[in-house]
């Protein structure tokens, strides 16, 4: 076992877990995301818009991994200097405390402060339009979010870690960031967003089948086996389909429907046939599920680094 490896594994997934996201101090997200708008705003234009969306965010995905492995190298004869760096890089690497915590505060806003309050304070995490939602719609939305967001957010870079290290694990927050940013079909960036989009399909492809995967294994919801085979391929994404599919088996709900995006109408396949309403108690439940993947998957990166 490499410690100049697990040591900062460890370290940065427990400072994640107990604090989260620092919102007061630099995060290497908002880089990312002042970098893609910088050069969006000047590539993003002409008749070679694919060819300089591609070219964009390739070079940004390799600087980020080449920054971040000649960085690391140069500090790594000094020990403690690079487990404090490397410690600090994981835990914003990692999002799972800010996923929860996000669920959860949608959710006290609704339970506490009604409707309108639950419906703004969703409209923080999630892109479709919230102004028209009603109760048991937020609550399936804060589902769906923490569904896909425990892929995306948590076991993926948790995987790339375990696959190359810090470099590779930013390198895929990159793409995460691009996709987020730029990887939409909408007129301005149907073109400009489509080598990103189709990246980070490709990026989630294994994380997203493990999280579903772990999910209805910790559960031990032979339903939600039954959901992953029968809806998984259903969801627009190619990937998100499977961890949501998993939840909906879990709790047997109904996820998916029509929903508003940019003031568009879109329709989203069904997973799950019960529309019941969905309560405090499944929020509750899809957090602790979150939180024993995410921990589950750090043991196995153990294991195995």
């Amino acid at each position: 076992m490499n410690e100049l490896i697990t040591t900062p594994l460890i370290i940065g997934f427990l400072l994640d877990a107990l604090i989260g996201d620092p919102h007061r101090l630099p995060h290497p997200i908002r880089w990312f995301g002042s970098t893609i708008t910088f050069w969006e705003k000047r590539l993003n234009r002409g008749s070679h818009r694919k060819l300089n969306g591609v070219i964009m965010s390739v070079v940004l995905i390799v600087f980020v991994w080449a920054i971040l492995f000649f960085g690391l190298k140069l500090i790594e004869p000094s020990e403690i200097t690079y487990l404090i760096v490397s410690s600090i890089l994981v835990f914003y690497g990692l999002a799972n405390h800010s996923l929860i915590s996000e669920a959860l505060k949608v959710e006290r806003k609704l339970s506490g402060e009604g409707l309108d309050a639950g419906r703004k304070q969703l409209s923080f995490i999630v892109g479709r339009e919230t102004s028209n939602l009603n109760e048991n719609q937020i609550r399936t939305a804060v589902l769906e979010t923490l569904a896909e967001n425990l892929s995306d957010g948590v076991i993926a870079p948790l995987f790339y870690y375990a696959i190359g290290g810090i470099p590779l694990m930013f390198a895929y927050k990159m793409v995460s960031t691009l996709d987020s940013m730029i990887g939409y079909k909408s007129e301005r960036y149907k073109d400009f967003g489509w080598f990103a989009a189709r990246t980070d399909d490709w990026a989630n492809l294994i994380p997203a089948r493990l999280t579903a995967l772990l999910m209805v294994m910790i559960t031990f919801s032979f339903r939600g086996v039954k959901f992953i085979i029968k809806y998984g391929r259903k969801h627009a994404s190619p990937n998100s389909g499977y961890p949501e599919s998993a939840l909906a088996g879990i709790l047997n709900v109904r996820f998916g429907g029509p929903n508003v995006y940019h003031g568009q109408l879109v329709e989203k396949s069904f997973i799950g046939h019960n529309d019941r309403n969905i309560t405090q108690a499944d929020i509750y439940k899809a957090c602790i599920v979150n939180a024993i993947v995410a921990t589950v998957v750090l043991c196995i990166c153990l294991s195995i680094l």
